[in-house]
């Protein structure tokens, strides 16, 4: 089994393959479906870059188990061993109807634990990746842990429906810090959480949403966990999520207790 920066470095090379040929794809008409909403899509080049990934996977490392937004993976019913968590292109409506803020992310899990998380913008080609053990890079160059920003003093990204109807004081949170933005697309907003851009991102999402963002988050020193401070489920339900310093982690879950 390969130590955890031949993954990386193997992972890395995977996920600039796949980017190349997303950009290829944008260039043709795209095939798009709805799946349980008008703003849920879901395109060939979602399916096409997940069937993709997981070759690579399945060729390489058979034995480990792999949970993909598109249903081409398996369904992990344990996180005993090795699992790959992939999100194809985060941000399909934006893929759809902006060709670009939209990210390729994977995370990777041993036993439980987050060991290495990648998330790459294929148009601004921005990618940052590794983990605890292997510390985390930008673009090749390491990133610092994150300075303690508090919520009065950095920016928040939030989700727009959650935003709209104040659910678990998501409203208040964005309205108690410097200013909110919605951007459609986990990856991005875990990218300027990286780059020290913002202090907090609440939105709900599934595994597949925050998965190489909780690795590389707590990598960097960053609080993450389900917005009530319960711990997020890699095999579970969309919840809501929220990723932060820990003076703003803490001055969220103080609203979000004050809200009841």
């Amino acid at each position: 089994m390969a130590d955890d920066k031949q993954l990386m470095a193997q992972v890395k090379q995977w996920i600039l393959e796949a980017g190349e040929e997303v950009k290829r794809k944008l260039q043709d008409p795209l095939i798009v479906e709805q799946k349980s909403s008008r703003t849920d899509l879901v395109t060939n080049v979602d399916k096409e870059t997940e069937a993709f990934l997981v070759e690579k996977i399945r060729s390489h490392y058979p034995a480990d188990q792999i949970l993909g937004e598109e249903g081409l993976g398996d369904k992990p019913e344990t996180t005993d061993g090795r699992v790959w968590i992939i999100d194809p292109i985060d941000g399909t409506i934006n893929f759809v109807k902006q060709r670009e803020n939209f990210c390729i992310m994977i995370g990777i899990f041993e036993d439980g634990l987050g060991k290495l998380g990648f998330i790459y913008d294929v148009i601004k080609d921005e990618f940052v990746y590794g983990g605890s053990g292997t510390g985390v890079f930008l673009n090749g160059s390491p990133l610092k842990q994150i300075e303690d920003v508090p919520l009065s003093e950095g920016l928040v990204g939030v989700n727009g429906t959650m935003f709209v109807n104040n659910y678990m004081s998501t409203r208040n949170v964005g309205l108690a810090s410097s200013g909110f933005r919605i951007l459609g697309c986990a990856g991005l907003d875990f990218l300027h959480m990286f780059m020290s851009r913002q202090c907090a991102y609440v939105s709900n999402l599934a595994p597949w949403d925050f998965a190489a963002g909780m690795v590389i988050g707590h990598a960097l020193g960053l609080r993450c966990s389900r917005l009530d401070g319960r711990e997020a489920d890699i095999i579970g339900e969309r919840v809501p999520f929220v990723i932060a310093t820990p003076s703003a982690y803490e001055e969220i879950q103080a609203l979000v207790i004050a809200a009841g």
